[in-house]
This record gives structure tokens, C-alpha cells and sequence, in this order.
């Protein structure tokens, strides 16, 4: 039976998401996918779809509103996958107490403000000239271990590289864990 994944879209949803499909593409062969767009998720309605409209809708409540509609549908341990706003939501849902396996969030920069990490492994991934990064001491107080990508600013998960590398981390990472898991099985 395959892993479980679940992935939160950036701010746009399924509206400027063509990208998404690369992911789907490489990643439902080996797990079991559930998507949510983060703006039905927050229950937007947002009256003119500028990138500035949507942001301020997130940061003045829908982060919070999206983390708890994802709290009460997901109950189970699984692997999640988190871009930009999404990456943010996920975040926060852990620490209202969803229970994961693990998180990997791409060019979410809105974690910053937290100063607790999730209680699962954890991967985060920035550009390094996405300018609303978390800065180096953030990574120190938080214990969270990031990886910064030379050369790639905030939308680099878009990016067929970064695809590509995203979807690599994800498969290793959960292939390691079945490992050890099998492992302990046997002992």
C-alpha cells in the first residue's frame, strides 16, 4: 500500500497551478495523493484576484482558517507537501495538533513568524534571492534545518529542476523510513 501524501497549493490554488501537474506526474506512481487548493481551504472570497488582495486575505486570518479546515479533514499521520501559503498552512496545522510523518515545505516564507517547528521531520527548501526568506537565525532558534538553492528567487518551485529535486527528497526521504520501519518489524 502506497504512502500517503498530501499537498497544500501556494496562494493561487488550482488558478495559476499548471505546475502542479509535474508534481502529480512524478509523485502518484508512489503515493497515494490528496491535493487542496489553500484558497478553498481558507474559504476565500476575495472580490478582486490580485496577488495583493489574496495575500492580505491569507495573512489577516485565512492561514489560520485554512490550518484549521485542514486540522478537521486530515486525522491521520501522513507526509505533507507544502508550497509557499500552503508550506505556511501546513506548518500551522501541526502545531494546532495535526499529526504528521513529515512536512516539506518550498518557498514558505510566511514561516518566518513562527518560533516553534513541527513535531515531525521536517524539510524546508528557499531560494536564496527570495528576499522574505527566514534569515539564518531563525534556522537556530527554531532547530529547523533548511536548504537554500543558489540562483532560484520565491516562485522556484515552478521550476522543472526544482521539481525535479523536490520529488527526489520526497521519494528518498519516505523510502528510507519504510526501511527502518521493515527493519524494526523484523527485530
Amino acid at each position: 500500500m502506497a504512502e500517503r501524501l498530501v499537498i497544500v497549493s501556494d496562494m493561487w490554488g488550482v488558478k495559476k497551478g499548471l505546475w502542479i501537474t509535474s508534481y502529480l506526474g512524478y509523485l502518484q506512481q508512489y503515493f497515494d495523493i490528496t491535493f487542496y487548493d489553500c484558497q478553498q481551504l481558507a474559504h476565500l472570497d476575495v472580490v478582486v484576484n490580485s496577488e495583493e488582495n489574496i495575500h492580505k486575505a491569507f495573512v489577516e486570518g485565512g492561514i489560520t482558517t485554512a490550518a484549521a479546515h485542514l486540522l478537521k479533514k486530515e486525522k491521520e499521520p501522513v507526509h505533507y507537501l507544502g508550497f509557499s501559503t500552503g508550506g505556511t498552512i501546513a506548518w500551522k496545522a501541526n502545531l494546532m495538533g495535526l499529526p504528521m510523518k513529515s512536512l516539506y515545505t518550498v518557498s514558505s516564507t510566511r514561516i518566518r513568524t513562527e518560533s516553534k517547528a513541527p513535531a515531525c521531520p521536517t524539510t524546508v527548501l528557499f531560494g536564496d534571492n527570495d528576499m522574505y526568506r527566514p534569515k539564518s537565525s531563525w534556522y537556530e532558534e527554531t532547530g529547523v534545518q533548511g536548504e537554500l538553492i543558489k540562483g532560484f528567487g520565491h516562485n522556484m518551485y515552478t521550476d522543472e529542476k526544482i521539481i525535479k529535486k523536490v520529488c527526489l527528497d520526497l521519494l528518498q526521504s519516505v523510502t528510507q523510513v519504510t526501511k527502518i520501519k521493515e527493519k524494526e518489524k523484523a527485530m
